[in-house]
């Protein structure tokens, strides 16, 4: 009888995922996970030289450096070997892998130390600091490449697996940042670097003993099944309890994440002015409290009225009880909301720039002012003129530029009286108008 399309169709892709044909044989599988849970001699110099580079990858910031390191380093034969133990009973083996796991990690953090003691650079950068937040997606990435991992090193091709397990899980570079906080004495930087390296062992060797029992190693005959039992229900524990922290971490990440994008939101659409830019934005939480920081540059505005009308809106945006802070002018400087000195710098020579711009506009400004005061100056005096020169019909006083076309020279600004007469008038009395229109209109020639 053959088999229906979906049976078919099943053992097509079935055998894709078939490892029967490339798997070792248990004691191949187990020897070669053996072999690297021994801590002596080349092994230990070895992860002594790895933890100095990772720690010079993360004081310079390098991301090639730090990659170098833990494809160097020989940390993860000790976890794997925690994993198998627990997985064949060999509680020996858990043991010994536990001890000279401790031992490694020890020897990391006080190589870390002690070069970030002597290290002239003390600043931590985005390398090292993001080695002090672990997540359940540390708990993944711990995990899922453990499984990896002991799927390669029980099977005939084993590829670039192990060195790619290395690098994703990156057990050095916690290590190293652990010691960076006892260096600096900032033991924040501890915890969280020593969490998330427990994380990543833990969820290694947990991946390890899952592999273990899908690839059917057989357990130890002489085996006492109740402590068996007993270190596999410790060995549950360990996992449920440190993934609790993380899932909390998660939860405060993926909370200030939201918030920094609604504010994102909030200012891109709301903080839009003529003449006003955002500089900067700035989202914080502290004990409960939500802050949204905006820097202005530009014609200074209200304060006390924007920052009420803006926070009507938070709401709109899911950014209730949020509280808002406006700075502008001076007050970025003595807040400092400019963090960096590049900063700073792009601020004053902006503010220089619109000040010098300012001033310009003035000029403009009192010059148009000036003329056009000028202009309409006429009709201002008319009244006085009918008064004590009876004879002009009209007059129109305004400033001409003339430029000359016969003989060289440059162009000449004039103030200009145009004048009618119902008569003709004198050269005495129109120099008597001329000196009257000077002083009257404030010129100093017309």
């Amino acid at each position: 009888m053959k088999p229906n399309p979906a049976g078919r169709f099943f053992n097509y892709f079935s055998d894709y995922f078939n490892l029967s044909a490339q798997l070792l044989p248990q004691s191949e599988g187990e020897q070669a996970i053996r072999d690297g849970v021994s801590f002596r001699g080349t092994n230990i110099v070895i992860l002594v030289l790895a933890i100095l580079i990772a720690s010079l990858g993360l004081n310079t910031n390098s991301t090639a450096v730090i990659i170098g390191a833990m494809l160097i380093s020989p940390l993860m034969g000790p976890i794997i070997g925690v994993g198998l133990g627990v997985g064949v009973c060999d509680f020996s083996l858990i043991k010994q892998a536990l001890r000279n796991l401790v031992m490694a990690a020890g020897f990391s953090i006080v190589a870390s130390t002690v070069y970030f003691l002597i290290s002239p650079v003390s600043e931590g950068h985005s390398e090292l600091l993001a080695r002090t937040s672990p997540t359940i997606y540390d708990v993944l990435i711990g995990f899922v490449g453990g499984m990896a991992g002991i799927l390669a090193i029980g099977s005939t091709s084993k590829g670039n697996v192990i060195p790619g397990v290395a690098i994703a899980t990156a057990l050095m570079p916690p290590l190293c940042t652990a010691g960076y906080g006892l260096a600096t004495w900032q033991l924040n930087y501890f915890f969280g670097a020593a969490y998330l390296f427990l994380i990543n062992s833990i969820y290694i060797a947990f991946a390890t003993f899952i592999g273990v029992k899908l690839l059917k190693y057989k357990t130890n005959e002489a085996v006492d099944t109740l402590r068996a039992r007993r270190v596999r229900r410790v060995v549950y524990t360990l996992a449920i309890l440190t993934m609790l922290p993380s899932i909390w971490l998660t939860w405060r990440m993926l909370s200030q994440t939201k918030f920094a994008m609604q504010a994102s939101k909030f200012v891109a659409s709301e903080c839009v002015f003529p003449s006003t830019q955002v500089l900067s934005e700035k989202t914080s939480t502290s004990d409960g409290e939500r802050t949204i920081t905006i820097t202005l540059i530009g014609t200074p505005l209200p304060t006390d009225s924007l920052r009420l009308a803006l926070s009507a809106k938070l709401p709109d945006y899911g950014l209730n009880g949020a509280r808002l802070i406006i700075l502008q002018g001076s007050n970025i400087i003595h807040n400092n909301t400019v963090a960096s000195e590049g900063m700073r710098d792009v601020y004053q020579m902006a503010q220089s720039t619109i000040v010098g711009q300012q001033q310009q506009l003035d000029s403009l400004r009192q010059a148009l002012r000036s003329r056009s005061e000028l202009s309409e100056s006429g009709s201002v005096i008319a009244p006085e003129l009918k008064v004590l020169f009876p004879k002009i019909a009209d007059i129109a006083v305004n400033r001409s530029v003339f430029a000359p076309v016969v003989r060289p020279g440059e162009p000449d600004t004039i103030n200009v009286a145009l004048v009618s007469f119902s008569s003709p008038m004198g050269a005495a009395e129109k120099h008597k108008l001329a000196d009257y229109l000077c002083a009257r209109l404030n010129l100093n020639s017309i």
